[in-house]
């Protein structure tokens, strides 16, 4: 085992001083402060959070992510939480997401009607491809100049 830091005064020369909690204590020899080994939990891949957050900036639900990715719909709250994200407001946008392999993509983006009139987004997702699609169910309306102005609409 290797010999711990102390926390206040980063000394390498620490004894043993019982155990609290079902944890190892430690004594450092040079300030005489009391401390525990720092918890080892299970600790998920970056590559996930950042992938989650970007879903959900994207407009899948919690649930939705769960299921693609594998990881808890909760860890995914925990993480916008985290990391304050709020998702913008867009009523009359419809998002779709398909998981595809790469024989199944190079299909998908040979037929012309999957990418016009909507946005697309692709991303790597482990070995396959998170194709996420989306389309205005309605056009936003134009905006027009008040009748006394010199102009016309634009």
């Amino acid at each position: 085992m290797t010999q711990p830091a102390c926390p206040k005064c980063e000394s390498k020369e620490a004894t043993k001083s019982g155990v609290v909690a079902g944890r190892q204590r430690f004594k450092c020899r040079n300030c005489g402060y009391h401390f525990t080994v720092a918890k080892v939990g299970r600790e998920v891949n970056t590559f996930y959070v950042v992938k989650a957050l970007q879903l959900y900036l994207e407009g899948l639900s919690y649930r939705e992510i769960e299921r693609l990715l594998g990881v808890s719909h909760v860890s995914v709250m925990n993480w916008v939480k985290k990391y304050a994200l709020q998702v913008p407001r867009q009523p009359q946008v419809s998002p779709t997401a398909r998981l595809l392999s790469q024989p199944e993509l190079q299909v998908y983006l040979l037929d012309p009607t999957h990418l016009a009139g909507a946005g697309v987004v692709i991303t790597a997702v482990a070995d396959k491809f998170l194709v996420l699609r989306w389309e205005l169910l309605q056009e936003p309306p134009l905006l027009k100049r008040r009748a006394g102005s010199a102009g016309t609409e634009l």
